[in-house]
């Protein structure tokens, strides 16, 4: 597995127990699609959360929250629409979250939570 990859899956880990620990209900981790891949689909009460998780070891490129712009909340409402249809759910809400990880190198994590980002 590449670095990157790994990085990658070691964040989402982190974040779906993060998700848990905080009440939410993990229905779904790296659901695909031909468009693209959800990270972490749940259940916060009646309302389904769509959450993507971005992981970073360092802050060179910015932090983790800051990796997601308009070109990929525009995907991530696509990609919610394809797995509400797939899946035949009707939620009374869908809220889209994002969970920064920040990976210090020593197997400790900064996790940071923005519920409702996505308009």
């Amino acid at each position: 597995m590449r670095a990157k990859d790994a990085l990658g899956r070691y964040g989402e880990d982190v974040a779906a127990r993060h998700l848990s620990a905080a009440g939410l209900v993990v229905l779904e981790r790296n659901w695909r699609c031909p468009s693209g891949e959800l990270d972490i689909v749940a259940r916060d009460g009646d309302v389904l959360v769509v959450c993507e998780v971005k992981t970073r070891s360092s802050l060179a490129y910015g932090s983790p929250l800051e990796a997601v712009g308009p070109v990929k909340a525009a995907r991530l409402r696509r990609l919610a629409a394809h797995w509400l249809a797939e899946r035949g759910v009707r939620p009374s809400a869908v809220r889209f979250d994002v969970v920064g990880v920040l990976q210090d190198g020593h197997g400790r994590a900064e996790v940071r939570h923005v519920r409702g980002v996505l308009g």
